[in-house]
């Protein structure tokens, strides 16, 4: 009779650290390397590109704390606190909230750029993933890589996801591994996204909350126009595009 509590306690506490791994809170810290990123832009002048790197030298990483609240069915991305970036340098923060229903197969992305605040709703379109079998430790976590393309941006994504915490949420807008993605790396290092703890927790109904936004609706193929017009814009100017929209 021991032994069969025994068991059943054992079960019983597998089954509860395996429930509370699918709903939680992740922190990220979100990495950008403006001199490479300027460096890459082959439209820019190297006058410019040389004003790049003297105004940052070695000091050109911009960082971001961003938090991910997610649970089996949804999920919600956006800034950690209301504390400025560590950049060292002040401007205001643009809104940038990215809600996932992975249920009902829709998406709520607020996102303000070029001057206004868009609301994106749609369907859920995932990248095309390529899962490999190379893997990493990222925030404690045995993570897989997978890579997939922004076709609008040109970049190349690499994504760790760890199956241990079988959730498909993500950072920034990406979703739809086989686990929580701990880590991207877009471009080759001009982003890096990389979760600094994941705290597992019973969420509050405000954790995934959608909060009350004045904005224009448009879908992703909109949203998609938009972004590709303003990149082929700035390029014929001759200037870079992600001063006013996130890379």
């Amino acid at each position: 009779m021991n032994r069969l509590l025994v068991l059943l306690f054992a079960i019983l506490a597998t089954v509860t650290a395996q429930a509370q791994k699918t709903e939680g809170i992740a922190t990220y810290e979100r990495k950008t390397y403006w001199t490479k990123l300027i460096n890459r832009m082959s439209f820019l002048s190297q006058e410019e590109k040389d004003r790049a790197a003297q105004t940052w030298k070695n000091d050109d990483e911009s960082k971001e704390k961003m938090k991910l609240a997610f649970n089996a069915n949804e999920s919600i991305y956006t800034y950690s606190s209301d504390e400025p970036s560590e950049s060292g340098y002040s401007w205001r923060r643009s809104e940038f909230l990215l809600y996932r229903n992975f249920e009902k197969d829709k998406k709520t992305d607020i996102i303000e750029m070029l001057g206004k605040t868009y609301v994106i709703d749609d369907s859920l379109h995932t990248p095309t993933w390529k899962i490999g079998n190379q893997i990493k430790e990222v925030a404690g976590y045995i993570c897989m890589k997978a890579e997939a393309e922004d076709p609008i941006k040109k970049q190349k994504i690499v994504a760790w996801f760890a199956q241990d915490i079988p959730v498909p949420a993500g950072p920034e807008r990406y979703t739809g591994l086989p686990g929580l993605i701990l880590e991207l790396n877009v471009n080759d290092g001009d982003v890096v996204v990389e979760a600094t703890n994941v705290n597992f927790k019973t969420l509050t109904p405000e954790d995934l909350k959608l909060p009350k936004t004045k904005g224009k609706k448009i879908t992703d193929a909109q949203y998609d126009t938009i972004i590709r017009q303003h990149i082929a814009e700035s390029m014929t100017a001759h200037r870079n595009p992600y001063w006013t929209i996130r890379y």
